[in-house]
């Protein structure tokens, strides 16, 4: 059965590594995949080399891009209708939002059989002005119409699209991240080498925050309450791991509190292993999330995470049984947060958020859980079943 996943851009985040291992574990005697992406924007990490360290030859689509661009939608949608019909796919599976309107568009246009949307979270808070969300919202809730199932990642996602009227409750499914946690289960042999090119003691208590450099990601809380820990903890240092639009004004805001000294700009890495070996405490700041893959990689490396209360965090955290949960905005409750888990000593709920990333999180689970969900959309249309390995 060919499957056609489609994805605006391959750039840092959980969406690239998602769709990367989906493309890859669905490539079998049952199931023939292939990737369409579209182009990343100057400013953001690229992702890109996973795909072809997998092996993978994703279908490029220059015209499919994050902005809303209406002359460049009209030529990805067309390029996109074309390539369904060359290569009629039985499942087109989409993720994010511009890639999930176009991908779906051109899907029902060209008749394909079964049509899969994936939110990796959505921009229905914290994003834009009022006029705009009602549009996105208008957009999510037409092309639900021609979704045979919506997908989401986290059960107060679902609970959100529930809210938003987006789709009916019986076609929004929770299937959570999956991801190549292994190599993170143990790096003590990696321990001190960040420290040691940061040029800080290896002793010093590390704190870290990593993803885009956006406005959703508020690392202006972030860098107050790291103002507020390095006043009560003077030798602790802090770590901004990623790129962005921000990272100029950020850089001065860093400046400006006094910090320049205590917090080290990384840009985009490829050695995560190396960064959570090191970390004391990974923190999440946002005013909005879906699913963070970074909290996911923390848990399983064995790192305390702290966070705002928001999106999907919380069902990550158990409701804070497997880190802090702090109101969104509070950089009092968020340094206060920080400083427990650095003095904290033991962590029992560390070894269980571990155990539960590892058990929940796993790649090789996700992959069961999308080919068990396409059998079960083929059946519901009558078309035969694909034959799977008969050592499977």
């Amino acid at each position: 059965m060919r499957v056609m996943r489609i994805i605006a851009r391959l750039n840092v985040g959980g969406p690239a590594i998602h769709v990367s291992l989906l493309t890859l574990g669905l490539q079998d005697a049952a199931f023939s995949s292939t990737l369409v992406t579209g182009v990343v924007g100057p400013s953001e990490g690229d992702m890109t080399y996973l795909v072809h360290e997998l092996g993978i030859e994703p279908v490029v689509i220059p015209w499919l891009q994050r902005e809303i661009a209406p002359l460049a939608d009209l030529r990805a949608l067309i390029a996109l209708v074309r390539l369904m019909r060359q290569q009629r796919p039985h499942i087109v599976h989409t993720h994010t939002a511009k890639a999930g309107f176009l991908g779906r568009l051109a899907a029902y246009l060209t008749g394909v059989p079964v049509i899969v949307h994936t939110f990796h979270g959505h921009v229905f808070r914290g994003y834009f002005g009022a006029a705009k969300t009602r549009l996105f919202i208008w957009l999510e809730r037409r092309a639900a119409r021609a979704s045979d199932m919506i997908l989401t990642i986290s059960d107060r996602l679902r609970e959100d699209l529930i809210a938003y009227r987006i789709a009916p409750p019986e076609r929004i499914r929770v299937v959570p991240l999956g991801l190549k946690l292994l190599p993170l289960s143990d790096l003590e042999a990696l321990r001190g080498g960040l420290r040691r090119e940061m040029g800080f003691s290896t002793d010093a208590p590390l704190v870290g925050i990593i993803g885009r450099l956006v406005p959703v990601k508020n690392h202006e809380l972030f860098l107050a309450a790291a103002r507020r820990v390095a006043e009560a903890m003077p030798d602790a240092r802090f770590l901004i791991v990623g790129d962005g639009e921000r990272r100029a004004e950020l850089e001065h805001m860093t400046r400006q509190f006094g910090l320049a000294d205590v917090v080290r700009f990384t840009g985009w890495r490829r050695d995560l292993p190396a960064i959570y070996a090191d970390l004391d405490v990974l923190v999440i700041s946002s005013h909005n999330e879906g699913t963070p893959v970074s909290i996911i990689e923390a848990m399983a490396a064995g790192v305390p995470v702290v966070a705002t209360a928001v999106g999907g965090v919380p069902d990550l955290l158990r409701d804070g049984q497997l880190g802090a949960l702090v109101p969104p905005g509070d950089e009092a409750a968020l340094a206060a947060a920080i400083l427990d888990a650095l003095r904290a000593t033991p962590q029992p709920h560390v070894v269980k958020a571990r155990e539960w990333a590892l058990k929940r999180y796993d790649a090789d689970r996700l992959i069961a859980d999308i080919r068990q969900l396409y059998e079960e959309l083929l059946s519901r249309k009558g078309l035969p079943l694909p034959v799977r390995n008969r050592y499977e």
